[in-house]
């Protein structure tokens, strides 16, 4: 089986690219496979009035910090991709030629004005595509939409942090991919030796990532990326394991 880790950043770069440009270097360190960002505009997704409104503006990824970052992961010998939450966000990471595109519960809901919009326009790449739905949403929609498109979609409970006595492991392990919110590594640890026994032949795990002193919203429910290197060192631990013998 072989595994492959995504570190979620999110809004913990904090808008500042010596901390994006950090948590790039380190969790390649930690042997991640990719780091995600998201790429979406505040004014479309919340209210000026939201209690962190001034750090959401700041965390947002422009077109031109996006295209800095996939260069230097490129040099630094990681993947980049993004969630992407607006049509243009899509034009854009088009042209700076990113492999794949993780397609977010809150956009599989359809609700927001850009959403499937986005979602069409991702579809029309061909590219591969992981998806949460831990919102909810119409899968067969979702499925006719990226009918095209290579997908993994990944069990998630979009609650932060999302408890782990409520992660159902009988519907988690239906999934080839495991998007956590829980606290600490025990969960996506506990998927991987899951699927292990599955004989499962690839999985995805995905992990929102921090450095250790991080404010954000995100902050609370991401691990550090020393945890992030013990998740991945035991990942491998199972990979290697032979439950035949």
């Amino acid at each position: 089986m072989k595994s492959y880790v995504v570190a979620e950043i999110a809004s913990n770069w904090e808008g500042d690219l010596v901390k994006a440009k950090r948590l790039i270097r380190e969790c390649k360190n930690a042997g991640a496979h990719a780091v995600k960002f998201q790429m979406w505009r505040a004014n479309d997704l919340y209210s000026h009035k939201h209690t962190q409104w001034k750090f959401i503006k700041k965390s947002e990824l422009t077109f031109k910090n996006a295209e800095k970052l996939k260069k230097y992961a490129d040099e630094q010998n990681i993947e980049f991709f993004c969630s992407a939450f607006y049509p243009e966000a899509v034009d854009h990471l088009e042209l700076i030629g990113v492999k794949k595109y993780k397609i977010a519960s809150r956009t599989c809901l359809l609700k927001d004005k850009y959403s499937l919009e986005t979602l069409e326009k991702v579809a029309k790449t061909r590219k591969p595509v992981i998806i949460s739905m831990g919102m909810g949403g119409n899968k067969k929609r979702i499925m006719k939409i990226f009918s095209k498109n290579k997908k993994t979609f990944c069990y998630c409970i979009s609650e932060y942090p999302a408890p782990f006595e409520k992660i159902d492991w009988k519907k988690a392990i239906k999934h080839d991919g495991f998007s956590d919110h829980s606290l600490g590594i025990d969960a996506p640890f506990l998927f991987t030796l899951l699927k292990k026994q599955t004989r499962a032949e690839q999985i995805i795990i995905e992990k929102h990532v921090k450095l250790k002193n991080s404010k954000g919203p995100d902050a609370s429910t991401s691990i550090t990326v020393g945890s992030l290197k013990k998740l991945i060192s035991n990942i491998k631990s199972i990979e290697k394991f032979n439950f035949n013998k």
